[in-house]
């Protein structure tokens, strides 16, 4: 009887410290992704079009999209830790090509290779921590690793704008590659033995029927769609709106952002665990749509340069990201298993999906409309379409 309790002690500890090295590796590929994503967009204005720099995120995201695709087959061959463990050092490199190499065409190429690497590795780091998870504490799991993941994305932008002076964008690019150095260490050590769950190898238009068959599930990934879809107008617009057209410096940018990502690490921890405990996910969910779609659309009719009125509007509708996406992952992750990486697949399809049809419809409407109106439009979409989604979600409560 001792022996099996020493087993089941020793057990219970390396779990919790796997929860710890995916928390910790979360928080470092966070910083490492967010620090050049507000920069990514003027990096490459400074090379092309302002209006073309949503096709290069279309072409990049379709790239990611394929890559999921194939992915959970190359899980079933190969097997997790070792895609991890690849994938990172691809990363690390291309992520110096970018800040290093002079030829403006191979630096592109790394850039696309880093956007869709990053796609890959979030949805496999999703693989490791739902082998660990149970469905009655799936909400807390997911708040806490969002919290982490977004506290990375808090710190980001105000160190971004300290960093980046006089367009010395390499020493983001080679900050975001050293940070991927800790992640590699921590694999090593805690995910060597990773057992691998029997990953189901479903073609794509099995999936897509099986998603299409569960409502609720499709009902949750379109939700999860267009946030990804307000994110993609957001992250790549909003920079460039406040730099070129308002006249912000990048320092400015920086504090604004950091502000106004705060709402992510503060409240997704105790709204995933009052999902689990206590309401459910689908009055946040349409609560959140309703603060997004208001607060965005009040955007388009501020024309002030006041740096703390803009801050205030940019909180306010990130309060709103932050309550759709911690119910979005909380509800799906219950809906699904470890081994549904077919469905997972799908799941994270949705960024890449956003990334493809949003810059391509606001590179459309920018030759129609001035830049401030996107706000609005976003703004319509996401009231129209989310409530839409939403309100007929069979609740988990």
């Amino acid at each position: 009887m001792i022996n099996i309790k020493k087993k089941l002690g020793t057990a219970e500890v390396k779990k919790r410290r796997a929860f710890v090295a995916i928390y910790v590796m979360s928080f470092f590929f966070a910083l490492s992704i967010a620090l050049p994503t507000y920069i990514n967009s003027s990096f490459l204005s400074r090379f092309i079009l302002e209006k073309n720099v949503g096709i290069f995120y279309a072409i990049a995201s379709l790239l990611s999209l394929l890559a999921l695709i194939w992915i959970p087959s190359l899980l079933k061959k190969i097997g997790n830790y070792k895609i991890i463990l690849l994938l990172l050092i691809i990363n690390t490199l291309s992520l110096f090509i970018i800040a290093f190499c002079p030829y403006f065409l191979i630096a592109i190429s790394a850039l696309v290779i880093h956007l869709i690497l990053t796609t890959i590795i979030l949805f496999n780091f999703d693989v490791l921590l739902e082998n660990l998870s149970t469905d009655n504490d799936t909400g807390g799991i997911r708040g806490t690793y969002l919290s982490i993941k977004n506290s990375a994305w808090v710190v980001a932008p105000i160190l971004t704008g300290f960093v980046l002076t006089n367009g010395d964008y390499w020493k983001i690019y080679t900050l975001s590659g050293v940070l991927l150095l800790p992640i590699i260490y921590l694999l090593i050590k805690n995910f060597k033995n990773f057992e691998d769950p029997n990953y189901k190898k479903i073609l794509f238009w099995g999936t897509l029927k099986i998603i299409k068959k569960r409502k609720n599930v499709f009902r949750i990934f379109m939700s999860s769609l267009l946030l990804d879809f307000f994110f993609s107008w957001m992250v790549i617009y909003t920079p460039i709106y406040l730099h070129n057209h308002l006249e912000f410096s990048w320092t400015v940018i920086g504090i604004m952002f950091t502000i106004m990502l705060l709402p992510f690490p503060l409240l997704e921890m105790p709204l995933g665990k009052l999902a689990d405990e206590k309401y459910g996910e689908k009055e946040m969910l349409n609560t959140g749509f309703i603060i997004i779609a208001i607060t965005t659309a009040i955007l388009t009719f501020i024309t002030s340069t006041n740096a703390i009125l803009w801050t205030v509007m940019l909180f306010a509708t990130r309060i709103g990201a932050s309550m759709v996406e911690i119910t979005t992952e909380s509800y799906f992750f219950k809906k699904i298993k470890s081994d549904d990486s077919n469905l997972l697949s799908f799941f994270r399809m949705t960024r890449p999906v956003a990334y493809i049809i949003g810059p391509i419809s606001a590179s459309i409407l920018l030759a129609f409309v001035a830049p401030n109106y996107l706000f609005v439009i976003l703004g319509f979409i996401v009231i129209t379409a989310g409530l839409y989604f939403s309100l007929d979600l069979e609740d988990t409560k």
